[in-house]
């Protein structure tokens, strides 16, 4: 993880929010899916009212991202276990820092694991790779941003972690803001055709972003007037070529085959944001593990 611990641009900087109510429908979804209608290792070894103390913990240096999801899972098996956070969300940790101390029944914490662990990981791991694409922005203005490339039922706890490794977000689904893309060009029969239908037929207060390839289709862009033009795979000196036929008229989001070593590149061109899908289809989970301690029977 090269630069991790170097100067980034901190989540700190912007309030990070998150639905807890769609949180616990996910985790009551899937806890459902894990335990079914019982665990039957705890259950044949651990008496109920067992109680324990266990340990989170890292196993490699990352930012931690998704450790108030982790307690709710936690929460929903039993609302008495005592969850105590030692590190804040954003946190860039090293290996063996404790992340959190949990006290209370075995059997609770024991069915929560899993569940906690997968989704404590992935969170990390995307805030980890987010971190490390936002460094190697560091001196620059252009943002780094994420796509809906992520895991289906989990979008919402993957694009918050971009958020606290430092990212933005894109639009969060088909409904929150117009993209038009290559196959939607060909269906309608050109830019402009495309742009000034979306125009005529969303709501004034929702921005248009069109896909573009081609020098020629970002004019076309420009004469329609969108809001937000994507180019997509384009070499970077036609990138630099964009900005300044844009100069200033549109935002100007660089996209595809985006990597921590190219970004640099992408971002000297001038363009505003660059939208990075690796940040979640493909990211590696931060290790990170559950101890527990000795079980002491309660009668």
């Amino acid at each position: 993880m090269v630069g991790l611990f170097a100067k980034i641009k901190e989540s700190s900087e912007e309030k990070v929010e998150i639905n807890y109510l769609l949180v616990d429908k996910l985790i009551k979804q899937a806890l459902a899916e894990d335990i079914g209608t019982g665990d039957l290792t705890t259950s044949s070894l651990v008496s109920e009212n067992a109680q324990t103390k266990a340990i989170i913990h890292a196993k490699e240096e990352g930012v931690i991202a998704g450790l108030l999801v982790a307690q709710r899972v936690f929460a929903q098996l039993d609302e008495n276990i005592l969850f105590t956070q030692k590190v804040k969300e954003g946190t860039k940790v090293a290996k063996g820092d404790i992340l959190a101390v949990l006290e209370g029944n075995a059997h609770a914490i024991l069915m929560g694991e899993r569940l906690a662990l997968n989704l404590l990981q992935r969170m990390s791991g995307i805030a980890t790779q987010t971190a490390n694409f936002v460094h190697y922005l560091a001196e620059s203005k252009t943002q780094i941003a994420d796509t809906r490339k992520t895991t289906p039922g989990l979008r919402m706890l993957e694009k918050y972690a971009v958020k606290i490794g430092g990212g933005k977000n894109h639009r969060f689904g088909l409904y929150d803001a117009v993209l038009i893309k290559d196959n939607h060009i060909k269906v309608v029969g050109g830019i402009k055709q495309a742009i000034n239908l979306a125009r005529k037929n969303v709501s004034h207060t929702v921005k248009i972003e069109v896909e573009v390839e081609e020098l020629t289709s970002l004019q076309e862009a420009l004469e329609a007037r969108a809001d937000i033009i994507m180019l997509d795979n384009m070499s970077l000196e036609n990138m630099k070529k964009a900005v300044e036929i844009t100069n200033g008229r549109a935002i100007l989001e660089a996209s595809g085959n985006m990597t921590e070593e190219r970004i640099a590149l992408v971002a000297r061109t001038g363009v505003d944001i660059i939208s990075v899908g690796a940040l979640t289809h493909s990211v590696k989970a931060l290790d990170i593990s559950l101890d527990i301690g000795q079980i002491k029977e309660v009668r």
